[in-house]
């Protein structure tokens, strides 16, 4: 048999050559200063782009109409308040055109059950902010149970990841003196007793990872200097991070875990003995997920060998407590659900003795409720409406009841309640419509990628379209990560775009969870073009359709969805007139030392292996771009304090186009996080800026 040395040597030499090119390339970037986030020359440029910008979208006579109406969908108030099961009561965070940055507030079940619930205010943000000048947005709390009185809140500087943590008294509704108060960082807890939190964060130099997360578990005692916390566990600066985590269930048992991420999709799960970590010996792909009678609750995206039985990828396992916490390292789980074919599993929660489960069925959502007996666990689905994404909001862990969402393309978000014990759910609150959708129609299709396989998408459509190409359609996707992408209601797309005749679509492309983690496997790292090419395949299948045509195509994505907007843009220009790329990844190239890029070489691969870095140069769309190359006009948008993606790669873009004359809109919202702005103005405005811009590449 003939050697293969020297098509190996020839390989490596290729992949080698490549890794120099690209290092070359690197050094050669002539946009590294707009890696400064807040350097004054980089922000200068941000604000002379958004003036531009903004003289040419706010200057369309239409924008002023476009603005209004999103800021009044945005801001409404007869917007269904999401709660939150706490004790006897119900909780939840609201803002609005006249509390910004928002209000904490609860009420009973009764009281919420009415048109006008009686509010009671825990925690109001913009006093807080007037009393204290604190540049303060919600986050969320850690209320210790089962009392839920004592909380940590996390509170956010302008809206990025970081935060800072002080302790709440629930029952006065006051910040507890001398009690915790954590300094703004990248940073997770969990209470461990009432004089005791575990904590992991920023605690000085060499305790960060490469990807900017906290690799060291502290346990603070209440009035001791960060100094003085004692570590009871270490994992590596090579890590993508350290979180902690508390599980309770309704009858008084709990579990504080300790997850090390080797890598983005491997979890290493501790359970704290005592002060003392045991590793339990799960598989790397396995996350805890909640707690129920004793029982914790594992998802395994991986296959499990284990105890003599094999359970299979996306299935939903059942630990018992006492038996992992003393033999960590013999489980014997229980099963309590396995995907069937074209079948995911979404989310798991728990009420005080059943799980609340929801999957996918063909990209549809389901739920099962879970009761346990000397068989084991028994499932039930309940009847709910097709054709709609169901979340779930809440449970209730002191009693048998759940809160669910539901919500279609047309259908707007309503909310039931579920009731464990008699197996059924009513309808508790329906949000008012925000456009007219008696004239369209959902329907579902499938596109055949290159592979040959069938891609699903969702097609929202006027009745009686007309099937000549001309019909100005936004396709949106986001392909990455084991998200998926499921039928949800816009009030903003449903009034600003199919009320004047657009088609919007979704397409379920491989990356995303929609059919487990083999759907996600598929375009994982080096095999990722396949992601790039099913898009395009539901671009082409729409256009063979007669739905649309490349003058009448624009395309929307944003994070992951940023980078697949920035790769069609450069690999397939002739498919769309309209390319709207949000707070994207781009240069793949440095994406690993821009914000928290490190912590995603599981996802996309690393410059640092010659095959990957090949691999990243071919795809990457600012080491893409063409002088000569036939661009449509691109809107890209960032926000200036993204510390997850960082504004770095919608920058450089943005420069790089400008320096080859090619035409494109930019506009970064200066605070906001990984979203489209901090509060309800800033996200109306930028939504309005797309749609104005949409409506200009598209409609006329």
């Amino acid at each position: 048999m003939a050697s293969r040395l020297p098509a190996l040597y020839l390989l490596a030499a290729s992949l080698m050559g490549a890794a120099a090119a690209l290092h070359a390339e690197q050094s050669d970037d002539p946009y590294l200063w707009l890696e400064e986030v807040g350097s004054e020359r980089a922000l200068d440029w941000v604000r002379a782009e958004n003036a531009r910008t903004q003289a040419v979208l706010e200057g369309d006579p239409r924008y002023g109409d476009i603005h209004a109406q999103a800021l009044a969908i945005a801001s409404a108030r007869d917007r269904i308040p999401e709660p939150a099961f706490r004790g006897d009561r119900l909780f939840n965070f609201w803002d609005d055109d006249t509390h910004v940055r928002g209000l904490w507030r609860s009420t009973s079940l009764d009281s919420y059950r009415s048109a006008e619930p009686a509010w009671r205010t825990e925690l109001d943000l913009d006093a807080l902010e007037r009393e204290q000048h604190a540049n303060w947005y919600w986050k969320g709390p850690h209320c210790r149970m089962p009392e839920e009185r004592d909380c940590l809140l996390e509170l956010s500087d302008g809206g990025e990841d970081a935060v800072t943590v002080r302790e709440f008294d629930l029952m006065g509704r006051r910040f507890v003196n001398g009690g915790f108060r954590l300094p703004t960082s990248k940073q997770s807890l969990a209470w461990v007793d009432t004089q005791r939190v575990l904590v992991t964060r920023d605690w000085g130099p060499g305790t960060l990872t490469s990807s900017g997360y906290p690799f060291s578990a502290r346990i603070l005692r209440r009035g001791q200097p960060l100094d003085a916390a004692r570590e009871v566990f270490r994992g590596r600066a090579s890590d993508v991070g350290v979180e902690i985590q508390r599980l309770d269930d309704g009858d008084g048992h709990h579990a504080v875990i300790i997850e090390r991420a080797p890598t983005f999709f491997e979890i290493e799960s501790s359970l704290l003995v005592g002060d003392t970590p045991r590793r339990l010996a799960l598989p790397p792909k396995a996350d805890v997920l909640t707690m129920v009678a004793d029982q914790l609750l594992v998802r395994l995206r991986e296959p499990w060998h284990v105890d003599g039985r094999s359970f299979a990828e996306g299935s939903l396992v059942a630990l018992d407590l006492p038996a992992s916490a003393a033999h960590p390292d013999a489980l014997h789980p229980q099963l309590v659900y396995t995907p069937a074919e074209r079948e995911a599993l979404e989310q798991v929660e728990a009420t005080r003795g059943r799980i609340v489960l929801t999957l996918l069925r063909n990209v549809k959502g389901r739920v099962l409720l879970y009761t346990r007996d000397a068989r084991g666990w028994q499932p039930h689905e309940l009847p709910l409406p097709d054709n709609a994404t169901v979340d779930i909001v809440s449970t209730d862990s002191h009693g048998e009841r759940a809160i669910l969402q539901l919500q279609g393309f047309l259908t707007p978000p309503g909310l039931w309640l579920l009731d464990g014990e008699r197996l059924e759910s009513a309808p508790l609150k329906t949000l008012p419509a925000r456009f007219d959708a008696s004239g369209s129609l959902v329907e579902q299709f499938e596109a055949r990628s290159s592979d040959g396989t069938l891609i699903p998408y969702f097609i929202v459509h006027p009745k009686g379209m007309r099937l000549d190409g001309q019909n100005p359609t936004l396709l949106n996707a986001y392909g990455g990560f084991q998200i998926s992408e499921t039928p949800v209601y816009s009030g903003e797309i449903g009034k600003l775009w199919l009320e004047k005749g657009g088609v919007y679509v979704l397409a379920n492309i491989r990356g995303g969870g929609e059919f487990g983690p083999a759907w996600h496997e598929a375009g994982r790292k080096t095999h990722r073009q396949i992601i790039y090419d099913d898009f395009a395949a539901v671009a082409r299948d729409l256009i063979a359709r007669g739905v649309t045509s490349p003058r009448r195509l624009g395309i929307m994505g944003g994070s992951n969805g940023g980078l697949l907007m920035g790769v069609e843009f450069t690999q397939h220009p002739e498919l769309w007139n309209a390319v709207d790329i949000q707070v994207p990844l781009l240069d793949m190239l440095r994406f690993e030392h821009i914000a928290a890029g490190a912590s995603w070489v599981d996802e996309y691969g690393s410059v640092s292996k010659p095959d990957e870095a090949a691999f990243l140069a071919q795809i990457s769309p600012y080491a893409n771009l063409r002088r000569d190359g036939h661009y449509p006009l691109a809107l890209i948008w960032t926000t200036t304090k993204d510390d997850r993606v960082g504004p770095q790669h919608a920058r450089k873009f943005a420069a790089r186009l400008s320096e080859y004359g090619i035409p494109y809109l930019y506009y970064e919202v200066i605070e906001g996080g990984h979203a489209s702005g901090a509060n309800i103005d800033e996200s109306a405005h930028t939504q309005a800026l797309e749609l104005t811009y949409f409506t200009r590449q598209l409609m006329d």
